[in-house]
C-alpha cells in the first residue's frame, strides 16, 4: 500500500511501511515512441504519409516505420487507398467506448466555472431540447447583472445569440419545424404578443455564424445585456452544446478577436476535441 503526502508544496508517493519515496514506475520507451506517432496523427486530424507522420512525431522515417507496422497489425492504424496512415478499427472502437462514457454537460461544467471566474461575466451552457435551445447551466457573474436567463429557459432561435448558433447548424427541415414553434420561446413574441417571423437577413446571419462559429446579441432581446455565443461540436460534426458569456451592455468587448470571445472559443475547442471532433481543437472549427 502507498500513501501520498505533501512536502514543500509537492505531492510525494511513499510506502506505508518504510515511509520512503516510491520509485518511479518503469515504462517501455519503444511504446512511448509509438504513442508519439499516434499523438501526431491525432493532432493532424487527417491521414498522413509515413514521412509527414514521422516528421510530426519528431523521429526519422526509418525509426517510425516498424512502429507503424506494429500499429497496423494491432488494428490501431490502417492505410487508405493512397497509402496514408489513419485510425484503424481498434482505435475507432476505443474512441467510441470513451465517447459513450462522456457526459457533455458534465464535461463542460468546469469550463463554465472557469469562464465566469476568468472573465467576470455570467457564463451559460445550453442544449437543444425538444422545444428548442434550453439553458442547462448558468454561472452568474460576481458583480450584479440583470440577466433574465434561468435554468430551463427555452430560447428564441431568431432573437438570441445562443438560439441562432444552434439554428445555424441545423438541417433546413429541422430548423423550419422548430421555427414553427417559435412563439413558445423566450423573446419569441413581438410587442403585442404575436409570434415574430425571422428577420429579413436571417439566412445571411446564419451563414455568417456558420463561417465564424460565433454570434452576438447586443441589448437584444434583453435591453442592457450583451451576449457572445459559440458552438461545441461532437464526433458526428453536430452542435452538442452552445456556450455563452453575458454582461451589462458596453461593459466588455464583444468582438470576435477580443479576450472574452477568445476565452469562450478556446473553451469550446477544448470540449469539441474531448467530444471527438478530431482536428477541430486548433483554430476555427469547421
Amino acid at each position: 500500500m502507498s500513501a501520498t503526502r505533501s512536502r514543500a508544496g509537492t505531492n510525494e508517493t511513499t510506502d506505508d511501511v518504510t515511509m520512503t519515496p516510491a520509485k518511479p514506475q518503469r515504462g517501455i520507451q519503444a511504446l512511448e515512441s509509438t504513442g508519439a506517432l499516434l499523438e501526431a496523427l491525432v493532432a493532424a486530424g487527417r491521414p498522413l504519409a509515413l514521412g509527414a507522420l514521422a516528421r510530426d512525431a519528431g523521429m526519422a522515417a526509418a525509426k517510425a516505420h516498424p512502429h507503424l507496422v506494429s500499429l497496423q497489425r494491432a488494428g490501431l492504424l490502417t492505410r487508405d487507398e493512397h497509402g496514408n496512415f489513419e485510425a484503424g478499427a481498434l482505435s475507432l472502437e476505443l474512441g467510441l467506448m470513451a465517447l459513450q462514457r462522456l457526459s457533455p454537460t458534465g464535461e463542460a461544467e468546469p469550463e463554465i466555472l472557469a469562464l465566469a471566474q476568468a472573465t467576470g461575466l455570467s457564463a451559460a451552457m445550453a442544449v437543444l431540447g425538444p422545444v428548442g435551445p434550453t439553458v442547462v447551466r448558468l454561472e452568474e457573474a460576481m458583480r450584479p447583472q440583470h440577466v433574465s436567463l434561468r435554468i430551463g429557459t427555452v430560447l428564441s432561435l431568431v432573437n438570441t445569440a445562443i438560439g441562432r448558433t444552434f439554428a445555424a447548424f441545423l438541417p433546413p427541415a429541422v430548423l423550419d419545424g422548430l421555427l414553427a414553434q417559435e412563439s413558445v420561446r423566450m423573446a419569441g413574441l413581438g410587442a403585442e404578443g404575436r409570434p415574430l417571423t425571422p428577420m429579413p437577413d436571417y439566412a445571411a446571419r446564419l451563414a455568417s455564424i456558420r463561417e465564424q462559429q460565433f454570434d452576438t446579441a447586443l441589448s437584444n432581446p434583453v435591453p442592457g445585456i450583451d451576449t457572445v455565443a459559440v458552438p461545441v461540436f461532437d464526433h458526428t460534426g453536430e452542435v452538442t452544446l452552445v456556450l455563452a458569456l453575458m454582461g451589462s451592455a458596453l461593459s466588455f468587448e464583444t468582438a470576435l478577436d477580443a479576450p472574452p470571445a477568445q476565452a469562450l472559443i478556446a473553451a469550446a475547442h477544448r470540449l469539441s476535441w474531448r467530444f471527438g471532433a478530431v482536428g477541430r481543437a486548433d483554430g476555427v472549427i469547421g
